[in-house]
């Protein structure tokens, strides 16, 4: 793709890699066959392809962005399909991150579009606000249909998002090192996030277990928090990178002082954030250097997992699980034969959905800034999932499973959860939950 920016926009680093990223373009189109607003939309301008060209207009013009952009920039989910399927290697991840900030920057959005992304960039990276918060959602949620179209219908959007029932915080996600088990292998430090732990607490849980019991040392290191990416994706760059510094502070600390082999992260969506932190901070000059070594220390915990041998439970579980393979997951960071062969490996028996490129609509916040599309995309993968007859689905990010849970005939685990499980650790208290609920076991299920 031809562009026409000029040496004095070239000299901000941030238009020199846009153009390097326009320029990889060769407008082949074959992106619009694995994006999901274009399979179900059928816009040009809500493919990677017509985005990409409403970003080229704004930048090269360096004008404000406006309704049209932000319309079709919004409807993004940066589920990042597209560039698994570019031939020509678009990074089409930081030019649309780069439009979401230019769009927070330059135009003034309509006062209840800009107060909803204010409230959730206020409560999602705060556990302590954002339980407070889902106290309240107890109370309303039952009155959700309501609420009906009130900010096109965003707050019944997140009110049915809502879970019916909050767990106590996790004495487990405190600053602490758990030691580990048997023979030593590895120091970790362990990505706590911050909805997650809120919302699914027996997930960090069970990834501690897990670790533990392969003989790795886990640290929750002090002053790690929010990774950073629902602000971040919301063009709000300044707050995320609030937390990101946090972070990269936090965990290089705990390098110097004790030695780290690697950060785990057993929320992908977090994980793709994370693995990018060198490039976001690679014109600070206090914080390049770290970042990058904080990227590379990043690994999905089934990517870890990949390099150690499980013990296997001498009974196993033998459930049919259906693996549910999140964005972040096999685009963001391109990992997707790990999570299944791990359960294989463990007795469970895989499968895959069809379409299994195409995203659940969670994206973030996204379920609940385009409740629609989100909606359609659920109810179209949840379709392929039944499809499969599973009696568990499997993923690794808790943005899908808060996404698929409450629509699915089956319970949604995290993919640790299950490992754990086979491995020696209590049954997951969803699948828990779900016995308790109908009175029967899971037919595959060791008793």
């Amino acid at each position: 793709m031809q562009t026409t920016f000029s040496l004095a926009q070239l000299a901000d680093p941030d238009i020199e890699a846009a153009n390097s990223i326009l320029r990889s373009c060769v407008h082949c189109g074959m992106c619009t066959a694995t994006c999901p607003t274009f399979v179900l939309l059928g816009d040009e301008l809500d493919s990677p392809r017509g985005r990409i060209y409403l970003i080229k207009d704004m930048l090269e013009n360096d004008r404000p962005a406006d309704p049209t952009v932000a319309l079709h920039i919004d409807r993004c989910l940066s589920c990042l399909s597209c560039m698994t399927t570019c031939p020509s290697g678009v990074h089409y991840m930081h030019l649309v991150d780069q439009a979401r900030h230019r769009i927070e920057e330059t135009m003034r959005r309509p006062f209840a579009d800009r107060w909803m992304r204010t409230l959730l960039a206020w409560l999602l990276p705060s556990p302590f606000r954002f339980r407070l918060a889902l106290a309240g959602a107890l109370v309303a949620k039952p009155f959700a249909p309501l609420f009906g179209g009130l900010l096109q219908g965003r707050v019944r959007a997140m009110l049915d998002l809502a879970p019916s029932s909050i767990r106590p915080p996790s004495w487990m996600d405190r600053p602490q090192v758990f030691r580990a088990s048997g023979t030593w292998t590895a120091r970790v430090a362990l990505m706590t996030g911050c909805a997650q732990q809120v919302l699914a607490p027996e997930i960090n849980e069970a990834t501690i277990r897990l670790l533990t019991r392969h003989g790795v040392e886990v640290v929750v290191a002090r002053g790690a928090g929010c990774c950073g990416s629902a602000t971040h994706h919301m063009g709000k760059t300044g707050h995320a990178l609030r937390s990101i510094r946090a972070n990269i502070d936090a965990w290089t600390d705990e390098a110097t002082r004790r030695g780290l082999d690697a950060i785990i992260v057993n929320s992908s969506g977090c994980g793709t954030t994370m693995k990018d932190y060198g490039w976001m901070l690679r014109t600070d000059p206090a914080y390049a250097e770290k970042a990058a070594f904080i990227s590379s220390l990043t690994r999905d915990i089934a990517e870890f997992l990949s390099g150690l041998d499980l013990r296997r439970s001498v009974t196993s579980p033998g459930l049919a699980v259906t693996y549910h393979s999140a964005c972040s997951m096999q685009h963001g960071q391109q990992i997707s034969r790990e999570p299944v062969d791990l359960l294989e490996q463990a007795g469970f028996r895989v499968t895959e959905p069809r379409e299994k490129h195409l995203c659940c609509g969670s994206a973030g916040t996204y379920n609940i800034l385009q409740p629609a599309i989100a909606t359609r995309l659920r109810d179209r993968k949840l379709a392929h999932i039944a499809a499969t007859s599973p009696e568990i689905v499997a993923t690794g990010n808790i943005g899908c499973i808060t996404q698929l849970a409450d629509a699915c005939d089956v319970p949604v685990v995290h993919t640790a959860e299950l490992l754990d499980w086979a491995t020696g650790g209590p049954e997951p208290w969803s699948l828990q939950a779900a016995t308790a609920s109908s009175g029967m076991a899971l037919s595959g299920a060791r008793r």
